[in-house]
């Protein structure tokens, strides 16, 4: 009787990247629940646990305990630990592991390296890994020394802590902050907020962790050389300053009109900043005005950059649809910027990954509304943080029951990971699409 031959099956790279972040989360819970990382030396229960590791791994800031006045030392390194290893990405810190050991790097693992930083291609993995190690640890130490002169003073020794730790959280795009006192939880950065040292250095990390690791390699490169940049580094760029300068202004001119000139136009800033996933606040959010609240929304959802430290449906992502939009609008055949075409999986995927943020954004809102019963704006906003990995609250999410918590959970890690992702990982095999089918026209719009 002829044996049966079983082929072995692997794991494509976008399920090593859904189960790595996984496997690191369920593993910074466990460490979180025990006694020696919170202050009082007390078992943490496993929700809430659960809720502060993905917040730390999905690099997303949203907290139901304070971070600075409830986690003790050892708590706060291993959260320090999980935002690194979220913001770099699991797979990088795994490769990186290796090529620090000095083991050879197989092609299946530079394959999941290239899927997890957004790489063009294969070649060259290795030595961008490399530059992002290198490029993140001088960034972050860069970050720490500039924000000393000003904890030093005021914490003494425990200001080094403070440096390292928010350096670290705002090039990450975590928004965790360990400021916060028994007597003054999730204080964020308010006490800063005319503070333009703090407010700039905090910017500045968070925008070039945001703006992805190929657009360093461009500008490393090419130098001031644009035309040179590849074509997603331009559009990266140039969507970023717009989804800076325009919030600056819209808040300067329909907000924060309680501050001084100066102090507003800081504000202004910052805030335009930090929404695209980083979830640091110099301002009560809760007191901004609804359209300013609405912006920021949209905002949050729309997140950094592919292949960042930062989460959302990306600005590439939105840019390819408004350049479609724009070639709809002028009937032309074809959307492109730069003298360059965008390719139609590109768009598709675009309008793809829109939709699925937009779905688990309101959907996330609208069942945390019904469950807790309260405004669905407020449910709407706490949403679009946890899927846009922002970590920015209206103070309702230390508030949540369990249920609501296990939502923004959900959330956080499914806008980490990505939706494509996740949609790759569950349907790995190839072409399943439909090119046998007969074709039939519809009509939209």
């Amino acid at each position: 009787m002829p044996k049966k031959s079983y082929k072995k099956k692997h794991l494509t790279s976008f399920q090593l990247i859904i189960l790595g972040f996984a496997g690191v989360i369920l593993l910074g819970s466990f460490l979180l629940m025990l006694p020696f990382s919170s202050v009082d030396r007390t078992l943490t229960p496993f929700h809430e646990a659960l809720f502060t590791a993905t917040s730390a791994v999905c690099v997303t800031g949203l907290v139901v305990k304070d971070t600075g006045s409830y986690w003790s030392v050892a708590g706060q390194t291993i959260i320090l630990m999980l935002i690194q290893i979220g913001g770099l990405g699991v797979v990088t810190v795994a490769a990186s592991v290796s090529l620090l050991s000095g083991k050879k790097i197989s092609l299946m693992q530079r394959s999941t390296m290239q899927d997890a930083i957004s790489a063009p291609k294969v070649g060259g993995i290795v030595r961008l890994t490399r530059f992002i190690l290198k490029g993140t640890f001088l960034i972050e130490a860069a970050g720490a020394l500039f924000l000393l002169p000003v904890f030093l003073p005021d914490y003494g020794g425990r200001g080094i802590w403070l440096s390292v730790f928010h350096s670290i959280s705002a090039f990450c795009n975590a928004g965790f902050d360990i400021l916060g006192t028994a007597a003054n939880p999730f204080p964020s950065l308010t006490g800063y907020s005319a503070n333009a040292l703090v407010n700039v250095v905090i910017m500045l990390l968070i925008i070039i962790g945001g703006i992805g690791f190929l657009t360093w390699d461009d500008i490393y490169t090419n130098k001031l050389n644009f035309k040179r940049y590849r074509m997603q580094s331009k559009i990266i760029l140039m969507t970023t300053a717009c989804l800076i300068l325009f919030p600056v202004v819209f808040f300067f001119t329909c907000d924060l009109k309680n501050l001084s000139t100066g102090n507003r136009l800081l504000a202004a800033a910052f805030q335009s900043v930090t929404t695209r996933t980083a979830g640091f606040n110099t301002i009560d959010i809760s007191k901004m005005s609804e359209p300013s609240k609405a912006v920021m929304i949209l905002l949050m959802l729309i997140g950094g950059s592919p292949g960042s430290t930062a989460g959302g449906m990306k600005t590439t992502t939105f840019t390819v649809l408004v350049l479609n939009a724009i070639a709809t609008f002028r009937s032309q055949e074809n959307a492109g910027a730069f003298g360059r075409r965008l390719e139609y999986h590109v768009i598709k995927n675009a309008a793809t990954i829109a939709m699925l943020y937009f779905v688990l954004f309101f959907c996330g809102g609208l069942a945390i509304s019904i469950y807790e019963e309260l405004p669905l704006l407020d449910c709407l906003y706490e949403s679009a943080s946890a899927v846009g990995t922002v970590g920015l609250t209206l103070g309702v999410t230390p508030k949540l029951h369990v249920f609501s918590q296990i939502v923004l959970i959900i959330l956080m890690y499914l806008g980490r990971v990505g939706g494509l992702t996740l949609i790759y990982a569950v349907l790995s095999r190839k072409n399943r699409g439909n090119a046998k089918l007969p074709v039939e026209k519809i009509t939209v719009g």
